[in-house]
């Protein structure tokens, strides 16, 4: 199936930078060119996101960091957010129907909202202690000198982009009820028009902060004195007890297998590294290249594999330290060949959990970065919903996630909340390899989106043999059960098809957010690509400095 690319890759053998917004790509490259490495220059990129991407991404957000060092050893840190101490499984009244009774289809609903907006939407921060953690264990720069081009954004000003001020219009009625936000964003009452130049003079001065005294400033000093004490008087959950007691997480990857390729992920409390492994071991079965990018069958194909992940992902994938996950058993060629014989190729299913446990919003950023030593990190980090909880800690510019909405409301259940419990998420910072080599490492925002969206992406290097710009572009498709999404450029004619196979089609403009992939070659070469749902922007560096013993002399 034809599509076009909107945007055209980078290339280059010293290192490659792609995130979600230019700025956040040259402050990465930046410190790539001063001596960093890829973990160095990955930090760099997620703290100057926070400034120029302020609706995706804080220091009082979380996220997971997938670190592949030089000697070859996977590294995931787990720096999600946590429920405060005090929060319980009936902190929040869910919505069940609406005014007239009908059942509403997002059982995270609750009343008056509170689990979404304002401070009980609140889970303790991870975000911080994770890139701190990060930098401390393998990179090679201090913290105040790659937090040095986020401190220069915030306090010199960036320039708005029309995805922030499209962002700002989409909350703009939120946005409004925090006085520090609406200073911000809403100046003189109207949104932030792209072109606009903002500058953030209370954030650059807690980020100096941070930079001077490291995550301490938050997790027990007076940064955190400010945060628990404005979300308490607000009436949220967060204290200072809880940011003393926060610890980001080393966790081991999940490794899976798809036609000779490793499939390396994240563990529960991330959904992708179980599930995408799962999803590949199913469609491993079928001959994907043979059917055609995007025809009828191979969409069909990807959807009933999605639906089979997420009834499993349901009462199977939470924090480890609550919910025990059937990870050897989800993954397993026994149990994928069990699922793929129910899969009808003509008629689609309704799908329920496979396997028993033992008793997400779209809005978040990734970074993929690589350096010339064979060092490659993948990060996903998110305050959760656009703007988080549409709480700024006045006086210092830090914007409080909104994470407790990605628990159930509900009690009882594998994803319910319960005191210290871990977020669950479905990030989806992947690297796939080939005897012992990586061949690609990718990631993007989205929610429930992400890990489905990313799962499409490997099958389009490894089965369709796209380049990494098609890749990434290509258009996408995602189900969780009733609907089956296609963005525009799925014909219609597959469209037809589709929905004589059983599916109920929904036309929508954008599956998912900007991913950023970079892909390695057997000569060392690298090429980045980012997509067109973001501002993504791949930076490559090539050359470098000069053959050793040259002298340069006068005649």
């Amino acid at each position: 199936m034809p599509f076009n690319c909107e945007k055209t890759p980078a290339t280059g053998s010293r290192g490659m930078v792609v995130t979600n917004h230019p700025l956040a790509s040259g402050a990465a490259m930046e410190v790539l060119l001063s001596g960093g490495n890829a973990i160095d220059a990955a930090v760099a990129a997620l703290f100057t996101l926070t400034v120029v991407e302020p609706m995706m991404v804080g220091v009082l957000g979380g996220g997971i960091l997938h670190i592949r060092t030089a000697d070859g050893r996977h590294h995931i840190i787990d720096a999600l957010s946590t429920a405060p101490a005090s929060a319980h499984d009936r902190m929040f009244a869910p919505v069940n129907a609406d005014s007239n009774g009908r059942s509403l289809p997002n059982a995270r609903e609750t009343i008056s909202r509170r689990n979404a907006v304002g401070a009980a939407a609140v889970a303790t921060p991870g975000a911080l202690a994770g890139w701190c953690m990060a930098l401390q264990d393998f990179g090679s720069q201090s913290l105040a000198r790659v937090m040095a081009p986020a401190i220069r954004f915030a306090g010199d000003g960036f320039m708005v982009t029309p995805y922030l001020a499209d962002c700002i219009s989409d909350l703009a009625a939120d946005l409004a009820e925090d006085k520090g936000l609406a200073a911000l964003f809403l100046p003189g009452n109207k949104v932030a028009p792209a072109g606009h130049h903002l500058v953030q003079q209370n954030y650059a001065r807690t980020l100096h902060t941070i930079a001077a005294e490291g995550p301490a400033a938050l997790y027990g000093g007076a940064l955190g004195a400010d945060v628990a004490a404005h979300i308490q008087a607000a009436g949220g959950y967060v204290t200072m007890q809880d940011l003393r007691d926060y610890r980001p997480v080393s966790r081991a990857a999940i490794h899976g297998s798809y036609r000779g390729y490793a499939i390396i992920g994240p563990p529960p409390p991330a959904s992708s590294g179980v599930h995408i492994a799962q999803m590949l071991a199913i469609l491993e079965g079928y001959d994907m290249k043979g059917m055609g990018f995007g025809s009828a069958d191979s969409c069909h194909l990807i959807a009933e594999a999605m639906r089979i992940a997420f009834a499993d992902r349901a009462v199977a994938t939470a924090d480890p330290a609550f919910v025990k996950a059937p990870v050897a058993r989800l993954i397993s060629a026994d149990y994928a060949s069990q699922r793929r014989a129910s899969i009808d190729l003509a008629q689609s299913q309704d799908w329920r959990a496979g396997v028993v446990a033992d008793r997400e919003s779209a809005d978040t950023t990734h970074v993929t970065v690589a350096d010339a030593h064979g060092n490659i990190v993948s990060a996903t980090q998110t305050i959760n919903g656009l703007f988080g909880a549409c709480v700024q800690i006045p006086g210092t510019g830090m914007i409080a996630n909104n994470y407790m909405l990605n628990f159930d409301p509900r009690p009882g259940l594998a994803l319910s909340i319960a005191p210290g419990k871990r977020v669950f998420t479905s990030m989806a910072p992947m690297m796939v390899a080939r005897e012992g080599r990586v061949t690609a490492a990718l990631g993007l925002p989205g929610g429930l989106r992400i890990f489905p969206s990313a799962l499409q992406a490997i099958i389009n290097l490894i089965d369709h043999g796209m380049t990494p710009q098609q890749a990434v572009e290509a258009p996408r498709i995602w189900t969780e059960g009733g609907v089956l999404e296609l963005e525009p450029a799925i014909s219609d004619a597959v469209a037809g098809e589709l929905a004589r196979r059983g599916h109920v089609i929904a036309r929508v403009n954008r599956i998912a957010g900007g991913m950023g992939a970079i892909v390695f070659d057997d000569s060392g070469g690298m090429t980045g690509a980012a997509c067109w749902r973001a501002d993504g922007t791949p930076v490559a560096m090539a050359g470098g400095l000069a053959r050793a013993g040259v002298r340069f002399t006068l005649s």
